[in-house]
């Protein structure tokens, strides 16, 4: 190599290492900022592969970022800050993506092994043979074809079935984007015949039915066919209001689809019946059972739930949103305090559920909030719960802001007027 080629090929590589920039937090926080808006932004899987593509660089430059460790250790990690941000839109990224035809065909593939590995019962096979029917009619009409559809109580020939469909549906080539809609339609049917299979008898059903049939929870039971038998007999008593017989159903049913369907029913009939069994599993921070005690609203369940309102984000929610809904002026001071947690969906919760309260002395606070928190999406909770509290005092702290940058505070501020 020539001196001069030798030059050229240095300088080439001092300009390289020139454009190799060293960033810091804030150029992090931005970039990740404008990656949220993109993915929030995003309708198509292109769309999403290309902020895909902007969260690994973010990654790389992540790792070379020249972010200092902070000098106390009880302060936060800027650094493990912006990972775990990181990570959580990776996460919301994976959530957006699909559903996809490929994750079907498993689900199919998973139900055929289910029906061939079970032993069930005469019944469990005359309800399999009606619930893998319904869904290969289902199937052949969503992707306007035909496949051979044997039909009988023999386990190997149901799950040919569900193998014929699931040949069907990779033949159909869908695409994520363009066949969205064939493809949710695909999902939904298959969540029926999962639900289907899970509810049909098996031989270890035997004795849990048998206890069940001597509680009379079938005496409900008509003509009309659910699958299984024992969710068209809940959707009776929760007619009936009959919270005993749910959580009956509820304590005796080892089944995943049935122990869904139970809290489901509980906590749209808000009976009181429920509080104690609810609290029992709320003391496992159980946050179905802490949903179920907010729509009961008794002033009973706040001692058994107050404790985790500064839990984690997902577990505070929940336990904010069901003291607000509770409505117990005793929980104010600790609602209020969450008005300056970490997380903004916590504090907007916080705020909504002082509304709900209606405790005056929430007015301070939430005027405070409304003034100087850094979320728009907080500070219109913390407007909309002024203007739910209504005296004077909290309409006038409202009244200042219809010409706010926000729009959503802007309107609850007319509302006010």
């Amino acid at each position: 190599m020539s001196d001069e080629d030798a030059e050229e090929t240095q300088e080439e590589a001092e300009s390289e290492e020139s454009e190799v920039e060293t960033v810091d937090a804030e150029t992090i926080e931005e970039q990740l900022d404008q990656a949220e808006s993109e993915l929030e932004s995003a309708e198509t899987e292109a769309d999403l592969d290309v902020v895909e593509a902007q969260l690994d660089k973010i990654e790389g430059l992540l790792e070379s970022a020249d972010i200092p460790e902070p000098d106390d250790e009880d302060e936060d990690d800027p650094r493990e800050e912006l990972e775990g941000r990181l990570s959580d839109l990776r996460d919301e990224l994976e959530d957006q993506r699909g559903p996809y035809a490929e994750d079907v065909i498993s689900d199919v593939e998973d139900a055929a092994s289910t029906i061939q590995d079970t032993r069930w019962t005469d019944t469990g096979s005359a309800e399999l043979v009606d619930v893998v029917e319904t869904f290969a009619e289902r199937v052949q009409d969503i992707l306007d074809t035909d496949f051979t559809v044997t039909l009988s109580r023999n386990a190997d020939d149901l799950a040919e079935v569900l193998e014929n469909a699931a040949v069907a549906v990779g033949d159909a080539d869908l695409d994520p984007d363009e066949d969205a809609d064939t493809i949710e339609a695909l999902v939904e049917a298959t969540v029926e015949l999962q639900d289907g299979i899970e509810g049909a008898e098996e031989w270890s059903d035997l004795e849990t039915r048998e206890q069940l049939e001597a509680e009379g929870f079938y005496d409900v039971l008509d003509h009309r066919k659910d699958y299984p038998p024992e969710w068209h007999a809940l959707k009776v008593w929760e007619k009936k209001d009959r919270a005993d017989m749910v959580l009956l159903a509820l304590d005796s049913l080892q089944s995943n689809f049935m122990e869904r369907h139970c809290l489901e029913s509980l906590e749209r009939m808000g009976n009181a019946e429920a509080i104690e069994p609810m609290l029992e599993r709320a003391n496992r921070r159980d946050k179905d059972a802490i949903s179920i005690l907010g729509k009961i609203g008794s002033d009973e369940a706040v001692d058994g739930i107050i404790d985790y309102v500064d839990a984690d984000p997902g577990m505070a929610k929940t336990v904010i949103k069901a003291l607000g809904e509770i409505g117990s002026d005793e929980t104010t001071q600790d609602v209020a305090n969450q008005l300056v947690a970490d997380d903004e969906d916590v504090r907007s919760y916080a705020a909504r559920a002082l509304g709900r309260i209606g405790d005056t002395r929430a007015i301070d606070p939430l005027t405070d909030t409304l003034e100087n928190d850094e979320s728009d999406s907080v500070r219109a909770s913390a407007a909309w719960a002024l203007n739910q509290i209504g005296t004077k005092r909290a309409l006038d702290a409202v009244r200042d802001y219809s010409d706010d940058r926000s729009f959503l505070v802007q309107s609850e501020a007319e509302k006010a007027l």
